[in-house]
């Protein structure tokens, strides 16, 4: 018998036997079957064949500093179908305008955007990069009071409304408590400026100011702190 030598601390023991290397065995042969089947997962990779049929969603947005409406248009590819595993991920994304005055970057940004899509992984970073592109001639407002800083962070926002359908970016869902609190809020400001706002048509009240958190026209001014009746976020905490 040969002989070991321990040269770390000793921090817990198990006696060898029969019913224990069974238990062994049985363990690795179950990891074993995990990780064949994870092995048989198909995941999102730059030399994945592209089928001839893919899965598309057009989205229309009409930015006033442009004269002309634009389509973007992302292709999805179906990964592991009829399986447990079976997902969309975004495969590459068009962009059509008869502006042309953007065409070169639109070609440029949609060829970058649909090989970051091909390579895998995470892609739900390039939706706070885009959002985070400001014009230096200065933004607009969108639709829903939302502004935008550019047109390129209004495709952002296109992009992560299309991964939040896909199931890559989850939603922001308050709970019941925020919407209860949200609601008291936006009644109580309502009926503080009934007469004011009488012949006002907007989702929130007019004097409403424009949300950092959310983008959105829906800050006022509740107990003495700024509260946005969108999202809920208030510069109080």
């Amino acid at each position: 018998m040969s002989t070991i030598k321990i040269k770390n601390k000793i921090v817990g023991y198990r006696v060898s036997s029969k019913k224990n290397q069974q238990d062994f065995e049985q363990a690795k042969l179950h990891l074993s079957e995990e990780q064949k089947n994870e092995a048989n997962v198909v995941r999102m990779h730059e030399r994945l064949e592209r089928p001839d049929l893919l899965k598309g969603t057009t989205y229309k947005i009409k930015p006033p500093v442009s004269d002309h409406a634009m389509y973007i248009t992302i292709n999805d590819i179906v990964l592991n179908p009829d399986t447990e595993h079976e997902k969309l991920r975004p495969y590459e994304i068009f962009i059509s305008s008869k502006n042309l005055d953007h065409y070169q970057w639109i070609v440029a940004l949609t060829r970058v955007l649909s090989s970051v899509f091909r390579k895998g992984g995470d892609v739900a970073f390039l939706v706070e990069e885009l959002k985070a592109v400001f014009d230096p001639a200065g933004g607009y407002f969108a639709g829903e009071g939302r502004y935008m800083p550019s047109i390129i962070a209004e495709l952002g926002y296109v992009i992560e409304k299309h991964f939040k359908a896909i199931g890559i970016i989850s939603e922001e869902v308050l709970d019941q408590h925020q919407k209860k609190l949200i609601e008291e809020k936006k009644q109580e400001f309502e009926n503080r400026n009934r007469q004011k706002d009488a012949f006002v048509n907007e989702s929130f009240p007019e004097g409403s100011r424009l949300c950092g958190h959310c983008s959105t026209v829906a800050m006022v001014m509740m107990d003495g702190c700024e509260t946005c009746l969108n999202c809920g976020h208030s510069k109080c905490g």
